[in-house]
């Protein structure tokens, strides 16, 4: 598999755990403020609430890869989509010591299963 067929695989686990964190994290807090009452103000917390702003790096990054790849203008090369690659692979390595990310991606990996098997799928994607 050529680096951007590997960028491709990768972003589509990524866009699966970027889901089952997503509902993870959904639980934890309608477990803690109480149910949701609509998927718009769903979309608003999302977007807004601290609780769920952790969540922001992996958004991004996934924001990145799509640009690189659906670019029509600009083909991705093969030094572009490791380099991708690489930020996955940061991403899914973060410290669980930075107080930050790291810290709430490793507690999620830890509470659910789910998330913790998709997280390995995206490691084989990778070749991590």
């Amino acid at each position: 598999m050529n680096s951007i067929e590997k960028l491709k695989a990768a972003r589509n686990g990524l866009l699966k755990l970027h889901r089952e964190l997503i509902t993870s994290e959904r639980a934890v807090y309608e477990h803690a403020a109480g149910p949701i009452p609509s998927a718009g103000a769903f979309l608003q917390l999302l977007a807004h609430d601290p609780w769920f702003e952790w969540l922001q790096p992996f958004t991004r990054l996934i924001a990145r890869v799509d640009d690189a790849l659906f670019d029509k203008k600009v083909p991705i090369t093969d030094e572009r989509a490791e380099a991708l690659i690489g930020e996955i692979r940061a991403l899914l390595e973060a410290d669980a010591k930075d107080g930050g990310f790291g810290t709430t991606y490793a507690e999620t990996l830890r509470r659910d299963p789910h998330v913790l098997a998709t997280h390995a799928e995206v490691r084989r994607v990778l070749g991590a």
